[in-house]
């Protein structure tokens, strides 16, 4: 299982990855940072940044104001 947010927990499965997980919590905002054990995922990896059977990956909304 992967835990998410410390809330939801996603099946795993080979070949998972960030985007799998994103798309699994139904995250659709465009603009997130994520981490995986911690460790910051850039953009451009989350279609081919592994996920593995009982990482922690965290996810927060980007939001600016003023």
């Amino acid at each position: 299982m992967i835990r998410v947010n410390d809330k939801w927990d996603i099946p795993w499965r080979a070949g998972l990855t960030v985007q799998d997980v994103l798309a699994a919590c139904n995250f659709t905002y465009h603009y997130v940072a994520v981490s995986v054990n911690g460790q910051l995922v850039p953009p451009a990896e989350y279609s081919t940044r592994p996920v593995a059977d009982g990482d922690q990956v965290q996810v927060i909304h980007i939001i600016a104001g003023g």
